[in-house]
Formats: C-alpha cells, sequence, structure tokens
C-alpha cells in the first residue's frame, strides 16, 4: 500500500521561516523610527496644551517651547528649526512633516512618511 505524504517538506518550513525573518528584521529596524515619531506627536501635543491656556500665543513663543522640548526628548530625524508653524485666522497650524529612510538590506531601503499637525488655538 502506498503511503500518502503528510506535513510540510524540508523547503516549505526554510520559505516560511525566512519570510518571517525578514518580516521580523524589518519591523526591528522600523521600531525606533515609530517611537521617534511617537516623541514628536508628544512634543507637539504637549506644546499645544501648554499654549493653549495662555492668552495670545505667538510664533516665537511657540518656538522656543519646541525648542525646549526637542532637546529634552533628543529627537534627531527632525530638527525643530524644520517644523513649519503658520498663523492662520482661528490660530496658530503646526505641522511636522518628513521622511525617514531606514537601510534595510544592501541597497534597500525602508522608507516612511510621517505628517503630524495641530492646531493651537487664540
Amino acid at each position: 500500500m502506498k503511503q500518502r505524504q503528510r506535513g510540510m517538506t524540508f523547503l516549505g518550513i526554510v520559505t516560511i521561516l525566512v519570510i518571517l525573518g525578514v518580516a521580523f528584521y524589518a519591523g526591528l529596524r522600523l521600531i525606533p523610527v515609530y517611537l521617534e515619531y511617537s516623541k514628536v506627536a508628544r512634543v507637539l501635543e504637549q506644546v499645544r496644551d501648554e499654549h493653549v491656556a495662555m492668552d495670545s500665543p505667538t510664533s516665537q513663543l511657540i518656538r522656543n517651547s519646541l525648542e525646549r522640548r526637542w532637546d529634552v526628548e533628543d529627537i534627531k530625524s527632525l530638527g525643530w528649526k524644520e517644523v513649519e508653524i503658520e498663523q492662520k485666522s482661528d490660530g496658530f497650524e503646526v505641522r511636522a512633516a518628513y521622511d525617514v529612510e531606514e537601510r534595510f538590506i544592501a541597497n534597500v531601503y525602508l522608507v516612511t512618511k510621517f505628517d503630524k499637525t495641530i492646531v493651537i488655538p487664540r
């Protein structure tokens, strides 16, 4: 009687392990990038909370707050001078938009784009 083969072959197991390994490695390379983005988002939220209580926030006061918090949080992928502060009719719009390229394998890079905007009302 002929017996039927069951289960996975060695080649199938190796293929699945390689795919899982590449996905795990990509995750390891991207975790610090997302942790840094969470710092940027937290700083912007803290600046908004700080200036909502003020009667008349100015662009310079917002910039000074960003500089202080940027140094404390040790944010490297985006400089505090690169954050756009635009005066609108209802207040200030503070926007941090940036791209991060993280080397993956040889000449292959993982590119992530971040864009966080907050509004500081008058």
